[in-house]
């Protein structure tokens, strides 16, 4: 069984206005009630070594798993996914969305 696991880092439209940091978190967080999303965890960037290679201009991020592509398409188009877009894209100017299959 191939595992997938779904990266997404969000640049907010007020990078600095923490209820919006917060309010994204929240709806983030709601998707958790879908069945395929096997675990998912919120985070912002570390303030580790600034190096060349370390993008922190970023706010948030979501990591989720799956347990194969085909759950995370169901999660695409579930309707407490896109109730999340349809309450938060106000919130971001930008989405990147990195997409990966386990190795072994």
């Amino acid at each position: 069984m191939t595992k997938l696991t779904h990266v997404v880092l969000f640049w907010l439209n007020r990078p600095d206005a923490a209820e919006d940091r917060d309010a994204l978190v929240a709806g983030l967080d709601s998707l958790r009630a879908i069945a395929e999303v096997r675990s998912l965890a919120t985070g912002f960037p570390a303030d580790t070594a600034h190096r060349e290679e370390v993008d922190g201009s970023w706010s948030v991020s979501e990591v989720m798993t799956f347990d194969n592509e085909a759950d995370e398409a169901i999660y695409q188009t579930h309707p407490v996914h896109l109730a999340f877009v349809e309450q938060c894209a106000h919130l971001w100017s930008r989405v990147q969305v990195y997409d990966i299959t386990s190795a072994a």
